[in-house]
């Protein structure tokens, strides 16, 4: 029987290339942590819009994020056992695109193997979003999502700072009828609802009739419709409305929306005693396009730079310092609070593993929080419960807290003047 040899020469090579891939592997990603350059950081990836519709918010959100990853570095980073990490942020731009979104939170929690991921400006873009969280068992909290239907699935990785839309719906119903009991408004007035074609539309219809269901004679509905998303014509919609012949228009609209809808709203000529737009109303931008015009528009936001905390009071300086301007609305502040929770979390797990992450962000409690109540936990289906803040715009571009009473700057102007 002939027997093959191997050369001398080709069992070294072998040899080599063996020892290389051993080496290799201990250097090779493990499932849960995330590996970093010196091994002294920890990515967080970031997904928001910084372009396409969405653009402004989603800017004032990485804002909000960046300046809490600043302050947080500053003081020698997020404490795991005993060692300091810098956080290292991984940021996408989805141009405002739900598919886009979602492929970059997937990129972000695999190629870039992030021990977290904050996004989801809005509930078209956080709904793709969330998807990935569980499919790659990487935490993800949304900022500027609320819609409940994203905390409907018993996803376990999905966190969101926003508390719920439905509860703008319901704190307006509070609102609007206090006004009826402090005689303010008449009791029985009629109630136009037009809200976008979205499960944040959904919602806050739902809170509003849920509370006028539960005390009858206060309020009826004599309108409800839809409207698609980034329309540019609402006039047909709106001569609708007038035709209905409601004395208190609310809407649910995104800042854009709000802004197009409400400048063919004066151009309509209709009045109100109140109107809304849900969680839009005392944005800088809307001053702007529309001065004035804004005057007297309340808003159901999850924050105010007006709230009567010290923590405020230093983060809008804080901001404002980092970014040259005010915060506008309630959208840098649910960012940063985002960033500061996950941070917590990461400290209790004492460890960059991501399920013992996961787990560490249902127990943590962030006590001075930025929100109304000074406390943002996560409640059992991953979304935060604290309660809103109403504003109403005022003129010469004052905005003020209107309710509730304990924290209020101003009093409610209503019904609104001609």
């Amino acid at each position: 029987m002939k027997h093959w040899s191997v050369p001398r020469a080709h069992l070294r090579r072998f040899s080599m290339f063996t020892s290389l891939i051993i080496i290799l592997s201990f250097f090779a990603p493990v499932p849960g942590h995330a590996i970093t350059a010196a091994d002294d950081t920890i990515s967080i990836g970031v997904v928001l819009p910084i372009t396409g519709k969405e653009g402004k918010p989603g800017q004032y959100q990485k804002e909000g994020i960046e300046l809490a990853i600043k302050q947080i570095n500053d003081k020698g980073g997020i404490s795991v056992k005993g060692k300091k990490y810098k956080i290292k942020e991984v940021f996408y731009d989805d141009g405002s695109d739900g598919a886009k979104s979602a492929t970059l939170v997937e990129r972000a929690m695999t190629s870039d193997n992030v021990t977290a991921v904050i996004g989801g400006y809005a509930t078209q873009l956080g709904e793709p979003e969330s998807v990935m969280a569980d499919r790659h068992q990487t935490p993800w909290i949304t900022p500027g999502a609320g819609a409940t239907k994203i905390f409907a699935h018993n996803y376990q990785y999905v966190f969101g700072a926003l508390a719920p839309v439905e509860m703008i719906g319901t704190t307006t119903g509070e609102f609007l009828g206090g006004l009826v009991d402090q005689g303010k408004l008449k009791k029985g007035l009629k109630i136009a609802l037009v809200v976008e074609n979205t499960d944040h539309g959904i919602d806050y219809v739902n809170g509003v009739q849920n509370w006028i269901a539960k005390h009858p004679g206060y309020f009826t509905v004599v309108f409800n419709e839809k409207f698609e998303l980034h329309g540019t014509d609402y006039s047909g919609l709106l001569q609708k409305v007038k035709a209905a012949k409601a004395d208190i228009f609310l809407s649910d609209a995104h800042l854009e929306d709000y802004v197009t809808m409400h400048r063919q709203y004066l151009q309509s000529g209709m009045h109100h005693q109140m109107v809304s737009y849900g969680a839009r109303g005392p944005e800088a931008n809307a001053r702007q396009a529309l001065g004035e015009g804004i005057n007297y528009i309340f808003a159901g936001i999850w924050w105010s730079d007006k709230l009567p905390y010290p923590q405020v009071k230093q983060f809008s300086a804080d901001y404002k310092q980092f970014t040259g301007h005010d915060p506008d609305s309630w959208y840098p502040a649910t960012a940063y609070d985002s960033v500061r929770i996950l941070a917590q979390a990461i400290e209790q797990a004492g460890s960059t593993d991501k399920t013992k992450i996961r787990d560490a962000l249902r127990k943590t409690v962030l006590q001075k929080s930025l929100v109304a109540g000074e406390v943002l936990k996560f409640e059992a289906n991953g979304q935060a419960a604290y309660p809103f803040v109403i504003v109403q715009n005022k003129p010469g571009g004052k905005v003020d807290i209107v309710y509730p009473k304990s924290a209020a700057t101003g009093d409610t102007i209503a019904p609104s003047p001609k």
